[in-house]
């Protein structure tokens, strides 16, 4: 089974790829919804994150105040990697079983969403990387639109990720996503033309990393 990552920068588009994807049969991972899925209430990652960071950061439902966090870690590097050092293992154990799952159901490809593919150094999981690319100055009009943040807020993630720039040099594919959604889904069926060409990778471990 091939394991294609699919990450790119902030308000690039990943999210609609992968709804593309989905809708044309394709198995896609999602790494945000895993990392949701291991803070939930009553989850070992929660009651860690809850002694290091302090209970301030739950909301009177019990659970994980995300926003908060966010806002917290993205100001601090040292605070990032402390709540990476928590999650990052879980999050891994976690793929390691759906792609088991994946496989087990005779799937050929597979796509690995991740925002943070290069930075959460999980490049070793994927047999090859698609990035999806958008101008500076679409990414900033989107995730202003989407996730109502301030400048401050949309500059201070974006510096938490690698540059745009990197990460289109470390891809094997890019899909540009500037125009409209019939262009960008011309564009999916582009890059699926080439993955599925591909050839089948050696047997791949899949066991959850250190990192």
């Amino acid at each position: 089974m091939k394991i294609v990552g699919l990450t790119g920068g902030i308000g690039t588009g990943k999210s609609t790829v992968a709804q593309i994807l989905k809708s044309k049969g394709y198995p896609v991972i999602d790494a945000d919804q895993v990392a949701r899925k291991v803070v939930e209430p009553g989850q070992p990652a929660l009651e860690q994150i809850v002694a290091t960071f302090g209970p301030e950061y739950l909301l009177p439902n019990g659970t994980l105040d995300r926003r908060q966090l966010g806002a917290t870690v993205f100001q601090n590097p040292e605070l990032r990697r402390t709540l990476e050092q928590i999650t990052h293992p879980l999050i891994a154990a976690e793929t390691a079983k759906l792609l088991q799952i994946i496989a087990s159901r005779g799937h050929d490809l597979v796509f690995y969403e991740a925002p943070v593919l290069f930075e959460a150094g999980r490049t070793g999981l994927v047999n090859a990387i698609v990035v999806v690319a958008s101008k500076p100055e679409t990414q900033m009009a989107r995730v202003a639109r989407r996730d109502n943040l301030s400048l401050d807020e949309i500059r201070r993630r974006l510096d938490a990720q690698w540059p745009l720039d990197d990460k289109i040099k470390a891809a094997d594919y890019v899909i540009w996503n500037d125009t409209d959604l019939e262009a960008l889904t011309e564009e999916v069926n582009r890059m699926l033309t080439v993955m599925n060409a591909l050839p089948p990778p050696k047997p791949a471990t899949i066991e959850p990393s250190s990192q």
